[in-house]
């Protein structure tokens, strides 16, 4: 995702996530600690606490959620606790009927075993970017847990390095594990025009057990959004969101059309879509929010939070259409905005809950949010 990622989704998700009758942006939003606060491995309030792999009193316990053994746990149940101020969140996924893991990060439809190859696509939130080290963005950690887990050579430095002139990794290919993530990366990228999955999953590779993970569609929000602001007709902008969900369906198709594409097996994973400002919409809650233009409405922003809440519903269809897993980014980051210490938020947590979110692009994550999709990514592969 490049800057434009954030514009998109803020709108959009601070109506759909719910922003309070008489919230005001206090000091207290914006306070000295911009990278998070001192308990720099989480707070026991937020979905990120110090059980990093998502412990019960996180995530959904069984208190939260029902009994494992005898009630099915849904997404409603997981988040009806998990934030004080109890914002409506507005994507329905029980609808589909999902499957949801125990720890209540993401869906479970896969017993993912024997994986021998793992390739990322997508976006820049999977490539990685700057001011942060190689060693420290989602695909670096998630790609040495994975070594681990499965007994694959692990990828160099050198793969986890951005090659900052295109936005991809420095290597493509590396150990058992590639890469065709690309900043500012859409649902186009996939397969329609740059091709990052043909290029990725090459015939030769497919004999391998596979495993393919992805962050995309926030660039995607982020046209829809320009596009509104330019007074494009809405019957025109739902056509390009119904188009970009299109798109997605058909990368996730992809993998098993026709069934033996991977004769022995591929799973594949990836996120929804996340926003900065904890459900407020106030994008100066972000110190340098003004240097990437963040700020303008629609003149209707409903009619936006009803896109956004469509596109995110229909990954989660997606997911179970395919039988793939969703992590719940958008949720389980709502909290750890820019308002993250403001009580009036929507998605307040508590006191001490930390920004996952980087102070110098506002809209791609920091070392602890990198950290956390790791693990929510994780989790999904372990149960």
């Amino acid at each position: 995702m490049t800057a434009r990622f954030g514009i998109g989704l803020l709108a959009g998700l601070a109506l759909l996530l719910g922003c309070p009758a008489g919230f005001e942006d206090d000091d207290s939003a914006g306070d000295d600690d911009a990278t998070g606060d001192d308990d720099a491995t989480g707070d026991d309030d937020s979905a990120g606490d110090d059980d990093a792999t998502g412990d019960d009193d996180a995530t959904g316990d069984d208190d939260a959620t029902g009994d494992d053994d005898t009630t099915e746990i849904t997404v409603a149940g997981c988040y009806e606790d998990a934030f004080l101020s109890q914002p409506p969140i507005g994507p329905d996924y029980d609808q589909f009927g999902p499957v949801v893991g125990s720890h209540c990060q993401g869906t479970n439809h896969q017993d993912i075993l024997g994986v021998e190859r793992v390739v990322f696509v997508g976006d820049s939130v999977t490539v990685g970017t700057p001011p942060f080290l190689p060693d420290d963005y989602y695909r670096s950690l998630l790609a040495d847990e994975l070594a681990v887990q499965f007994g694959l050579e692990p990828p160099s430095y050198l793969w986890k390095t951005v090659n900052v002139i295109d936005g991809v990794s420095l290597l493509q290919e590396s150990g058992d594990f590639a890469s065709c993530a690309k900043w500012g990366a859409k649902t186009d990228d996939l397969i329609q025009d740059n091709d990052q999955i043909v290029d990725c999953f090459p015939e030769d590779q497919r004999d391998k057990v596979t495993l393919a993970i992805m962050t995309v569609g926030g660039n995607d929000i982020a046209d829809v959004t320009q596009d509104g602001l330019d007074g494009v007709d809405y019957a025109l902008i739902w056509d390009d969101v119904e188009a970009f969900v299109t798109l997605m369906r058909e990368a996730i198709e992809w993998f098993n059309d026709p069934p033996d594409k991977f004769p022995n097996g591929v799973y594949v994973m990836f996120s929804n879509m996340f926003e900065f400002t904890d459900g407020t919409g106030h994008t100066e809650a972000c110190p340098l929010a003004g240097l990437a233009g963040y700020g303008a409405d629609w003149e209707d922003p409903d009619v936006l939070a009803d896109m956004v809440i469509y596109a995110n519903e229909q990954y989660a269809e997606i997911a179970v259409e395919n039988q793939v897993d969703m992590i719940f980014m958008l949720e389980e980051f709502c909290g750890h905005g820019f308002y993250h210490d403001n009580p009036l938020a929507p998605c307040y947590r508590g006191p001490g809950t930390q920004l996952w979110f980087d102070t110098l692009s506002c809209i791609h994550p920091n070392t602890l949010g990198h950290d956390y999709i790791a693990q929510m990514f994780m989790n999904v592969v372990h149960e």
